[in-house]
């Protein structure tokens, strides 16, 4: 029971994932880092203090009180994974919420998933789960194999992708994704999707500071949410340094009161956009208190969205005059990636 609670949770948290961007499309009138940046502020500092607010008697004690060299950790693993974030929300831009989610979450989810195992092998820490537990045990090896199946399922994914830019034209491609770029796209995809897995090694760094919180009287289930606090600082530094020289060089400074703009609209749009991505791992710090901050957690997590991202970018018409066997692909693709969740969870119940 506790092995499908975690499964639904990361569900929940990868629908949330795969829909922010969604709202975005919404906004009129303002360019790419005035909406994104908008929005971020709502996923990385106002969201992430209210969820802790409610859920983690005193966090902000338990922050001050922990020792620096852990809290830098944190914050440092998550200004690169605002690194990630930001060139995410670029190859969302250029490949589409179909092609950008799966490729860019694709080395994400190996990166996030089998790093941390690896990592505890490494330095002999009992910690956690290790790689060399994962291959010794039956369960660990059926979630290695749920791991493998949903990698195969990304490569079918991006197979379609490519398929998709040799048949169609530069106006059919934009129908769904207006700035449609594959070398622009692939080349932050292959950024983001390295660095976003620091946002896994963030939470293993934080842990003292989730456990810290359960010790004080706070619920397991949202112990991760005093970490996030910290992580998201990290890629709030990140985005906002970025967004800010953006609105400089371009001269879109304006956007934010720009009366040819619906603002009330795009502000409303901008902040739903970012508190949806926020509830990703809000469900997420949920999940992994059921399941460990191991391989199997990362990789739900991960599949969900690119299931949910792939399905979204379906309904908008992203793979609208494609051919039947491009269709079929990315179709196939899906179906993979739905197996590796029944295998990852299957193998986390044993």
């Amino acid at each position: 029971m506790q092995a499908l609670l975690g499964v639904v949770f990361h569900f929940i948290g990868g629908f949330a994932s795969g829909s922010f961007y969604i709202p975005f499309k919404k906004v009129k009138e303002w360019a790419w880092e005035s909406y994104w940046i908008i929005g971020g502020l709502f996923s990385w500092l106002i969201a992430p203090l209210i969820a802790a607010y409610f859920t983690v008697p005193d966090f902000m004690s338990i922050i001050s009180s922990t020792d620096a060299a852990i809290v830098f950790w944190t914050y440092f693993l998550g200004v690169l994974w605002g690194v990630g974030g930001l060139t995410f929300g670029l190859g969302v831009r250029y490949l589409g919420v179909s092609l950008g989610q799966t490729f860019v979450l694709g080395l994400s989810s190996a990166f996030g998933a089998l790093m941390p195992p690896i990592y505890r092998d490494l330095i002999g820490s009992d910690s956690g789960e290790t790689f060399t537990g994962m291959l010794n045990s039956t369960s660990g090896q059926v979630v290695l194999l749920g791991i493998f199946v949903c990698l195969i399922g990304i490569v079918i994914c991006g197979k379609a992708g490519v398929m998709k830019e040799n048949e169609l034209s530069d106006e059919q491609k934009q129908v769904g994704v207006q700035e449609f770029n594959i070398r622009k796209g692939l080349t932050v995809g292959v950024i983001s999707g390295v660095l976003s897995a620091c946002f896994n090694y963030g939470i293993e760094a934080g842990k003292p500071m989730a456990e810290e919180a359960v010790l004080n009287g706070g619920n397991s289930l949202f112990q991760n949410n005093v970490t996030f606090v910290v992580i998201l600082w990290g890629g709030l530094t990140t985005n906002f340094i970025w967004c800010m020289i953006l609105n400089a060089r371009n001269r879109t400074f304006g956007d934010y009161a720009n009366k040819k703009a619906p603002l009330t609209r795009n502000y409303l749009f901008s902040a739903l956009a970012g508190t949806t991505w926020f509830m990703q791992f809000f469900f997420y710090g949920m999940g992994e208190s059921k399941l460990g901050n191991g391989a199997s957690s990362w990789i739900l997590h991960m599949a969900f969205i690119i299931l949910i991202s792939n399905m979204w970018g379906l309904a908008l018409g992203e793979w609208r005059d494609v051919a039947r066997k491009t269709f079929r692909t990315i179709l196939t693709g899906i179906a993979v990636i739905i197996l590796s969740v029944i295998v990852v969870g299957y193998g986390n119940s044993l």
